[in-house]
């Protein structure tokens, strides 16, 4: 897909589609790491896929966004949406922001950013944790 046309598409979308590959990202990021449990895999993720380590996360790769990947998260912060019971709705919108651009980034067919992304957060992922 190319960029205008990706980025025709609802930053909610954009964040559905985000959310799964960001998820992969981390799964196999665990998994390459140590064959542990299922329960202990699940346990771990879950420290990274949520709405507080997104929205650090993202403050953290502001700085490293090119401007399309910096538009795109500001559109997906300013969505909206309806934040889970369990998530502060300044983190949440902060994270639709983050799964926006790896939607994005995913639709266009950037793997290799996606990749370095993920790895600037990974890498820093203990200071990143709330």
């Amino acid at each position: 897909m190319t960029e205008p046309e990706a980025r025709q598409y609802s930053p909610l979308t954009l964040a559905f589609l985000g959310d799964s590959v960001y998820e992969i990202e981390v799964r196999f990021a665990l998994t390459a790491a140590a064959n542990s449990p299922v329960r202990s895999l699940h346990t771990e993720k879950i420290r990274y896929v949520c709405a507080a380590f997104q929205a650090r996360a993202a403050a953290f790769l502001m700085e490293h966004f090119t401007e399309a990947e910096a538009a795109v998260y500001r559109r997906g912060r300013n969505a909206g949406g309806t934040p889970s019971k369990n998530a502060d709705p300044a983190d949440y919108r902060k994270a639709t922001g983050f799964e926006a651009v790896f939607g994005y980034l995913y639709l266009i067919g950037d793997t290799q950013r996606i990749s370095e992304l993920f790895l600037m957060v990974w890498e820093n992922r203990e200071a990143l944790l709330p």
